[in-house]
């Protein structure tokens, strides 16, 4: 599932393509905003939240949501789209760009002062304007019998964290993703890390965690079953980790490094 930095980047292009232009053309292929026509509106921003999209206009909003396969693509008008037609989802055009939204997990048309609705229950957006850290560590820190690799992958915790991000975290910080949240020393240094491994990332699309960008050099855990750790050399370990039976998730240690 693309994470915070991703979500952050589409938004970025959007916003840069459709932000204070007419919508000359909207056409939303789910039931529910079949006959939703925005046609004249204008945009007046796009914005993430976390996970989530926004495409602001005065007087609604386009709240759409990634999940594992969802993207939006920005071209000029009049230029092939790059999946096929049947997975778009949503259309919008101006008088010089095309904004297609493939195969969306989440897409709906509410009213602009409804988004609360949508995005309330989020934590502080880890790269939002208003990112709160001390706000963030209380809403992690409030059970502290929970294992600390899934109470930073709770976006009602801090919006933007996923799997890649926390298992590199965790790693960096020396923490075994089942060690509870109340026995971490400084969480407080946690989160601030984390948001900074974000905010780096952020403006490019190959992440790297170690340093390097090199394919196969950018990760110290995630997805690297069976092979050795960088530090130190011991092999790596796998497994899931969930308090939910539908929200189990991959974790990937090192046994020696993280305590």
């Amino acid at each position: 599932m693309p994470e915070g930095d991703t979500v952050w980047r589409t938004a970025h292009h959007l916003h840069e393509a459709l932000a204070g232009t007419e919508l000359t053309r909207t056409d939303f292929r789910v039931p529910a905003f079949a006959t939703v026509d925005l046609r004249g509106e204008v945009v007046d921003e796009v914005v993430s939240h976390g996970k989530h999209l926004l495409i602001r206009t005065p007087t609604h909003s386009i709240h759409s949501h990634l999940k594992m396969e969802g993207a939006w693509h920005v071209q000029r008008l009049d230029t092939p789209w790059r999946r096929p037609g049947h997975s778009a989802r949503a259309v919008l055009t101006n008088a010089g760009w095309q904004a297609i939204g493939y195969s969306l997990g989440i897409l709906e048309v509410i009213a602009r002062d409804a988004e609360d609705s949508v995005i309330g229950h989020l934590g502080p957006d880890l790269l939002g304007p208003g990112w709160d850290l001390e706000e963030a560590v209380a809403r992690t820190s409030a059970d502290p019998d929970r294992p600390v690799f899934l109470a930073l992958l709770d976006q009602r915790n801090l919006a933007g964290f996923g799997n890649e991000y926390v298992n590199e975290l965790l790693f960096l910080m020396g923490l075994l993703p089942t060690r509870p949240v109340g026995e971490v020393p400084d969480l407080r240094r946690v989160i601030s890390r984390g948001q900074r491994m974000l905010d780096v990332n952020k403006s490019r699309v190959e992440r790297s965690f170690t340093g390097s960008t090199r394919t196969g050099e950018d990760r110290w855990v995630y997805s690297r079953e069976r092979a050795r750790c960088r530090r130190c050399g011991t092999r790596l370990l796998t497994g899931r980790l969930g308090d939910r039976p539908t929200a189990e998730r991959n974790t990937f240690w090192c046994p020696h490094c993280q305590t």
